[in-house]
């Protein structure tokens, strides 16, 4: 099912992909989106988001971990291969191995059950943002083998390409262009996801990690990216 809203021009919108077998939930989450100017576009279980995924290719997708069919997870992983869909994850569920399953696997932010419409409107507005920031092409930045090319989203590894999702170059980005300063977990979350929230500072641990594990010669004995204890992480050139 498509939304759209008269007044806003459909050329220039947005497009989110809600997939909830919640039919209320759904339909609120459209109201607000709409509300804020996104087209929407809307799937009760997981087949048919992938149908869409792969016909209308959102620009981001909230998606329920809990679907009949393809689960979220599996549709996250769908929308990574898509090269343009952001992921939120969507879930009753407040374990941390889902949530870091879910993150590990690309996904941009995750929203827990029973949520707010509206932090998650800004939560969509923050990624989006990010995702498709228009910022002038910055310089590519070149150490001993590694280089980083955001404007081009290209990382490598010596020379060899490494695939990072948004958020882990983002992260990158942000700690490579200011060699040795320290950012703590609460900085990184304000800068690179755009939102400070006390409850999500462990969302930086797991893109850090994962970041390491790309573009690392041993993870665990980071070279680039060094750990500073109870404060946060630094770049070193």
């Amino acid at each position: 099912m498509v939304r759209n809203e008269d007044r806003v021009d459909v050329a220039t919108q947005q497009t989110v992909l809600v997939v909830d077998d919640d039919r209320i939930v759904r339909e609120v989450v459209c109201s607000y989106l709409q509300r804020d100017g996104y087209r929407t576009l809307e799937a009760a279980e997981g087949s048919a988001a992938r149908s869409i995924l792969a016909a209308e290719r959102p620009d981001l997708a909230i998606l329920d971990l809990m679907l009949p069919g393809i689960d979220g997870l599996e549709l996250c992983r769908i929308a990574q291969t898509t090269g343009r869909t952001a992921v939120i994850m969507l879930t009753a569920r407040g374990e941390e191995s889902d949530r870091v399953v879910g993150l590990e696997l690309g996904a941009d932010d995750y929203v827990v059950k029973p949520f707010s419409p509206r932090e998650l409107v800004a939560r969509v507005r923050s990624v989006l943002r990010r995702t498709s920031d228009p910022r002038p092409p910055q310089e590519v930045l070149e150490f001993d083998g590694l280089t980083i090319d955001t404007t081009r989203h290209e990382v490598t590894v010596d020379g060899s390409p490494v695939r990072l999702t948004a958020r882990e170059l983002g992260v990158l980005d942000l700690l490579a262009r200011h060699p040795r300063q320290v950012f703590s977990r609460d900085q990184l979350m304000e800068r690179v996801w755009g939102y400070l929230s006390a409850t999500d500072t462990g969302t930086v641990t797991v893109h850090v990690r994962r970041l390491r594990e790309k573009i690392e010669r041993d993870p665990a004995a980071p070279r680039w990216i060094e750990t500073v204890w109870g404060v946060g992480y630094r770049f070193v050139p």
